[in-house]
């Protein structure tokens, strides 16, 4: 049986508005298996992304615990809080945050290269990226900066950078929200791929039924609660 890498309890948010508050999640229990990929599925404004930033530690809610392992992340410090964030989780976006001025290879790079651990050398670091870029198929792209690639290529490359300090599990907000149906199948055929030879655990939150049901299970989320 599965171990449970992530689990949350009781998830609140809500946001000020005028006298009142805004109610985006109420009450969600949620937890995500190793190896697993999970999807997330709902309207636009049903809580999905705020439920994701949540559980990698990227917002705070009001109510409820989340549990990384043994780690409650939100009795940690904010800088404990972002050390176990850049060691045990990995982020995809809808927007790729590949930062314009250094090239495929060196984006991929930065996790290792911030990390608090710093546990491998330069070379060991750049023959890691170079493994992750072969991995997403980029391999003859590594010196390309963000602007010369496709936007495919570039959340190839953000896939390969989340990938990078080798994250128990990775978030994945709308990744193919930014792209075409051919390169959203070609994402979601590289998820699985990754899924399958490394035993990735993904959670991918999407409104996108074709790139949702690569997962082993679909959760719903409507008005901030889960649904099923």
């Amino acid at each position: 049986m599965s171990k449970i890498i992530l689990e949350a309890h009781n998830i609140h948010r809500f946001y000020p508005s005028g006298n009142e508050k805004l109610e985006v999640l109420k009450g969600v229990n949620i937890d995500v298996k190793e190896g697993e990929i999970l999807s997330l599925v709902g309207q636009s404004g049903a809580g999905k992304s705020t439920l994701l930033h949540i559980l990698g530690g990227l917002d705070v809610p009001n109510e409820g615990e989340v549990f990384l392992r043994d780690d409650n992340i939100y009795k940690l410090s904010d800088s404990k809080r972002a050390i176990l964030r850049n060691r045990h989780v990995g982020f995809i976006f809808q927007f790729f945050y590949l930062l314009p001025e250094f090239t495929a290879l060196e984006n991929v790079m930065i996790p290792a290269m911030i990390s608090s651990a710093k546990s491998l050398s330069k070379k060991e670091t750049i023959d890691r990226a170079r493994s992750l870029i072969d991995q997403v198929g980029l391999s003859s792209r590594e010196q390309h900066n963000p602007n010369q690639l496709s936007g495919g290529e570039q959340q190839r490359i953000a896939i390969a950078r989340a990938l990078m300090n080798k994250p128990e599990l990775v978030l994945c907000d709308e990744p193919t929200g930014n792209l075409d149906s051919d390169n959203s199948q070609r994402l979601t055929a590289l998820l699985q791929k990754l899924n399958k030879k490394n035993n990735q655990t993904f959670m991918i939150v999407s409104h996108d039924m074709s790139v949702a049901e690569i997962g082993h299970r679909i959760i719903k989320i409507d008005d901030g609660k889960i649904v099923n």
